[in-house]
């Protein structure tokens, strides 16, 4: 079973709630966020989640205008970093306390919905 967005959530609820699990997993997910680079690039978590399903696309039309120009600026300055193999200046990178999620509950609202449209074609009436 392919996983989605709400099961990807609620198993980042569970391991937070469940002491041991936080202990050992929140700071192996530092340290990846920490190796994987995409702050130095100007990136925020959210920016990395990709748009090539029905679910992404239909969250990314639901951002505020102003939050989908920032993004949409994040990921230009990214691909131009990329594209000269710089990184930005240290003080252009994204700090921990601003890579906070803007698209997920977007996300969790678009999928709720597609699988309340999946019910619902799929609805069997039985006679009695």
């Amino acid at each position: 079973m392919p996983q989605t967005f709400t099961s990807i959530a609620k198993m980042g609820d569970f391991i937070l709630k469940t002491p041991a699990l936080s202990k050992i997993v929140v700071p192996v997910a530092h340290q990846f966020v920490k190796f994987s680079g995409y702050r130095k690039m100007g990136l925020r978590f959210d920016d990395l989640i990709s748009e090539e399903n029905d679910i992404a696309q239909k969250a990314l039309s639901r951002l505020p205008e102003e939050e989908s120009y920032a993004r949409n600026f994040r990921m230009i300055r990214a691909h131009q970093s990329s594209l000269t193999h710089h990184l930005l200046p240290k003080t252009q990178w994204i700090k921990p306390e601003e890579d906070t999620p803007y698209i997920l509950p977007f996300l969790l609202e678009a999928e709720a919905e597609a699988k309340e449209k999946a019910e619902l074609d799929n609805l069997e009436l039985v006679k009695s």
